[in-house]
């Protein structure tokens, strides 16, 4: 998979898979989505859905997909996986697949994702993906982890935890453009310093926060699952 992101939540599962399984929860704390809904389906089949990601005030960017979990298994683990893939044709996104996992452990559950997709637009859209869209999908996903994290651990709802994210970083631009208009050089270079290198506060979302690579660098591999759905 190409994109990896893991992070580590104090919580009970059947909550966690609550929040990541249940589209009106999900599409709440997860940037990468405005909206998710599962379609008809009939029992004992893969649960289809579609989705839609606002781009603009007054444009949206939808797809379809397909996927499975599994809640009982014999390690305690639980793990879903999934197949998407849009036809908009502003969507830079083609097709892709992906998987949670969950694992539990004595200091929290680590939630962890794997997934990759195909861009479209021949090598345009190869090198906006390579240079701009897959750092952004990385760095959402990762900042989205940690949002999930603060509501399920500290009760901070998604829509506060953005409110502090916008106001923590309206602050700290506001204390650069101060500095760069009043302060000598000096001072106003330690400024910036620390409004880049500074963590975001405890309770405000920080994609640094998460792990970005397999731990070991081992390569993170798809469960079995992901390999029974047939593409979206």
């Amino acid at each position: 998979m190409g994109l990896y992101v893991e992070t580590r939540i104090r919580a009970g599962m059947d909550e966690l898979w609550e929040r990541t399984q249940d589209p009106a929860q999900h599409q709440r704390w997860d940037l990468r989505f405005t909206s998710i809904g599962y379609l008809p389906r009939a029992e004992g089949e893969p649960q289809r859905f579609r989705y839609a990601t606002r781009v603009l005030p007054f444009l949206s960017v939808d797809g379809t997909g397909i996927s499975a979990g599994e809640r009982h298994r014999a390690d305690g683990t639980r793990v879903s996986a999934l197949r998407f893939a849009s036809e908009h044709p502003l969507s830079l996104l083609a097709e892709g697949s992906g998987y949670w996992r969950y694992v539990p452990g004595p200091d929290g559950i680590r939630f962890l994702t794997g997934y990759d997709y195909r861009p479209r637009w021949g090598r345009f859209g190869a090198l906006a993906d390579r240079l701009v869209f897959r750092p952004l999908m990385g760095w959402a996903t990762a900042w989205s982890f940690d949002r999930l994290r603060l509501w399920c651990e500290r009760g901070t709802t998604p829509g506060r935890a953005l409110a502090r994210a916008v106001g923590e970083s309206a602050l700290r631009a506001l204390l650069c453009t101060a500095a760069l208009l009043y302060a000598p050089p000096a001072a106003a270079l330690f400024v910036l310093a620390a409004a880049v290198l500074l963590p975001p506060l405890p309770g405000t979302p920080a994609a640094r926060r998460c792990l970005r690579t397999p731990p070991g660098r081992t390569p993170a591999r798809a469960p079995r699952l992901l390999s029974t759905l047939e593409p979206s």
